[in-house]
């Protein structure tokens, strides 16, 4: 088939794609048309309509100028938005669908940041020029049907090859957050880079320092979040980009994993990682993604050579926590997604202890308690931090923790694990020893929680005497012993779950 009749069948495909996902592109199309300007339906909405995974978001561009774009969605969209209307693009809203409008830009970079002069273009083909890759510097007009296609688009998204309409030296010059998305887009369509574009990712990689953290994280959370991460993640080390924004992880490259399983930790985490997107059950998981392809990058600052040629890593779950907290708040992550990658971090060692089984009872109680929340995380975690090729060992490893969820279970049911706190609340403290508010309920209530973690439930009699012989130990004397054994006619408490 040659090219032409390859190319009239991608644009038909893409507009039956279109027109089948979306109608409002062909009604938009009609009232820029009776007003006198063309509409294009562009950049990555025609990708997708190509690869048969157009949604609700639509990209157009018009030869418009915005106070005319508005003009036109006035009374027809059922919202409308403006905020990037000194970009040229205005925001509309209609039948679920939400579409974006800019007018034909040709941008001037000043290459010290990436904010352009934004300046209004004339044509489609020089608005195409400044797209960030060929497979999304492809238009079609509505008006017509006529697929646009200056930069060879088609054949990229047919191989499955990023590469730049412009050289990628000058691209990644405007704007080097474009070297970043191409590693995002790696990870969510499966795509490789041009050789000329892997070579100015080589040389270019220091440029990344230009884009703020904030712009940083938000192209790595889509990276991670992507179908393909880890084809991403190497990009960003083979490239150097990673040494610029996520340090941490090219550097676990130069460590040897203990069990001389894999090439180093470094590979040993992309499996981990792998392991641990094939658990999840509900779409992609930042948390986890994150705590699975970090959740060693305290080997390096903790590896020890040990007699007889063997490799320690003491501790590096502390150290890598503490790493974890450190890059993502320099991220800007959220403090949540900060705090749970990094417990994780903190957390994925301790089934090791486990044995065969050996816990007690309270040590099974501990580990919910100090999961928490994250429980179902780390139980994905801790499986797929299990990458021996070694099937027996692998098998007995999975075995092992399948006993340990069944010990959870069991434990849960007559315990109720998932909120674990004392047997008294913080008013039935202060009632009981007759002490105001203050440090000294809270290091009771902390008392009865640890034997709560110990023992398990107690009776209401069993932990008051508990916490008047606690109290003794604290120099409060006989304090609320005065008091008469009022068990019988006092309810067990169902309060707070934190001292008064």
């Amino acid at each position: 088939m040659s090219r032409t009749s390859a190319t009239t069948n991608a644009a038909r495909n893409a507009v039956v794609e279109l027109l089948r996902v979306s109608p409002v592109a062909d009604d938009l199309a009609s009232r820029f048309a009776a007003a006198g300007h063309r509409l294009y339906l562009v950049g990555g909405s025609v990708r997708d309509a190509m690869l048969g995974r157009l949604g609700n978001d639509l990209d157009f561009t018009t030869d418009a100028r915005p106070p005319e774009i508005m003009k036109i969605v006035t009374g027809w969209a059922d919202a409308i938005w403006d905020t990037g209307i000194a970009f040229g693009t205005v925001g509309a809203a209609k039948h679920g669908a939400q579409c974006e409008i800019t007018t034909f830009r040709s941008d001037a970079y000043d290459r010290v940041s990436r904010n352009p002069e934004v300046r209004f273009g004339d044509s489609i083909e020089a608005d195409l020029v400044r797209r960030d890759f060929t497979v999304n510097a492809m238009a079609i007009d509505l008006s017509t049907r006529q697929f646009i296609d200056p930069h060879d688009g088609l054949d990229a998204l047919a191989n499955r090859v990023l590469d730049t309409p412009a050289t990628p030296q000058e691209s990644f010059a405007d704007d080097p957050l474009r070297m970043l998305r191409a590693a995002r887009f790696v990870s969510q369509l499966g795509f490789t880079c041009a050789p000329r574009v892997l070579s100015a990712l080589h040389d270019m990689a220091g440029e990344i320092e230009r884009i703020t953290a904030e712009r940083v994280q938000a192209e790595l959370s889509k990276l991670l979040c992507g179908a393909h991460p880890r084809l991403g993640v190497e990009l960003l080390v083979d490239s150097g980009l990673a040494a610029h924004v996520l340090p941490e992880v090219p550097a676990m490259r130069l460590e040897i994993d203990e069990h001389h399983q894999h090439k180093d930790v470094y590979e040993h985490s992309l499996v981990v990682l792998d392991q641990a997107i094939a658990l999840e059950k509900d779409g992609p998981d930042l948390v986890l993604r994150l705590a699975a392809l970090l959740h060693d990058i305290g080997k390096p600052d903790t590896r020890r050579h040990v007699p007889g040629g063997g490799v320690s890593f003491h501790h590096h779950e502390v150290v890598g926590a503490k790493l974890v907290r450190k890059r993502l708040r320099a991220l800007r992550y959220s403090k949540e997604i900060t705090e749970d990658v990094s417990r994780l971090v903190f957390l994925h060692l301790r089934f090791h202890g486990y044995g065969k089984g050996e816990w007690t009872d309270s040590a099974v109680r501990r580990y919910v308690t100090d999961g928490g929340d994250l429980l179902p995380r780390l139980h994905k975690l801790v499986r797929a931090d299990c990458t021996t090729r070694n099937r027996r060992k692998a098998g007995a490893l999975q075995r092992t923790y399948d006993g340990l969820e069944e010990r959870i279970a069991r434990i849960a049911a007559e315990e109720d694990l998932a909120r674990v706190r004392p047997d008294l609340d913080g008013n039935e403290i202060m009632r009981l020893l007759d002490i105001p508010p203050g440090p000294l309920v809270g290091k009771a209530w902390s008392f009865l929680k640890e034997l709560r973690l110990d023992q398990g439930p107690l009776e209401y009699d069993d932990a008051v005497a508990a916490l008047r012989s606690w109290a003794r130990t604290q120099g409060l004397g006989a304090a609320g012993e005065g008091e008469a054994a009022e068990s019988d006619e006092v309810a067990a408490p169902g309060g707070e779950d934190q001292p008064g």
